[in-house]
């Protein structure tokens, strides 16, 4: 795991030098949850060169890192000559999520060159690489059984999702995983650090098998047939000396 990282931030590095070096942007492909996660948390020395990351819209996990020279604003970057959106209408059926990446992945495309994709009723949204847009609109007409057409649109015109989320509070004797992921899935300390042993528990998108593994606040858990959610605040203590936690459960 560690040697992985350390050959994907050495990539990310070379990127960020050639950029710097030749004085235009440079770009990733389509960047896991967990690649984005640890590249927001290492210093790298990006030089004179500033970092962006999109997916296409606000909100996405998969996203696409854009070093953009000293001369290049990030504010006014327009990252739609490299992310395209692709709106797919189903006919006569309701696809899901599965259904829709193995059908394009079954046109011969690599996963790192697709992002989100987004399900409103009998649309879905896509988000990929401008070098792979033309094959899906051209050849992607059917998801399973379902018939398909497919059309490349603005990035603007995508709607963007409405995360629904539950609130709740609980207070904890420490930060570790094994006790957070306890209060927060509503299961007990004790099968919390099993899941984490047998790998059913990500941290930040990783799977960690650390029951002592510490938390902190920002840090997305997710438990294999429980959910996902976010470690929205950290509290002072109570009375009784344990810790105030509040997280946002994902609907």
């Amino acid at each position: 795991m560690i040697m992985e990282q350390n050959d994907f931030l050495k990539r990310i590095s070379d990127l960020a030098q050639r950029c710097e070096r030749n004085g235009y942007v440079t770009s990733s492909l389509f960047l896991t949850p967990a690649e984005t996660n640890l590249l927001e948390n290492t210093r790298l020395d990006l030089g004179d060169t500033s970092l962006l990351l999109s997916g296409g819209i606000e909100g996405c996990e998969r996203r696409v890192a854009f070093f953009l020279p000293y001369y290049q604003d990030a504010e006014n970057f327009d990252v739609s000559d490299t992310i395209k959106a692709i709106r797919i209408k189903a006919f006569f059926g309701s696809p899901g999520h599965r259904d829709y990446l193995g059908a394009i992945l079954g046109l011969g495309i690599e996963r790192d060159r697709i992002g989100d994709i987004l399900l409103f009723d009998d649309y879905a949204y896509v988000f990929c690489l401008s070098t792979v847009a033309s094959a899906i609109t051209q050849n992607l007409d059917k998801v399973g059984r379902t018939s398909v057409k497919a059309e490349m649109i603005a990035l603007s015109d995508v709607p963007v999702p409405e995360r629904r989320v539950k609130n709740i509070s609980f207070t904890v004797k420490s930060l570790r995983l094994d006790a957070v992921t306890g209060d927060m899935f509503g299961i007990s300390r004790t099968t919390a650090a099993e899941l984490i042993r047998i790998g059913a528990v990500s941290l930040n998108y990783s799977v960690c098998e650390k029951p002592d593994a510490p938390v902190k606040e920002g840090d997305i858990l997710s438990v294999r047939g429980k959910g996902k959610g976010r470690v929205s605040e950290i509290g002072g203590r109570s009375k009784k000396d344990r810790l105030f936690v509040s997280a946002e459960i994902y609907l």
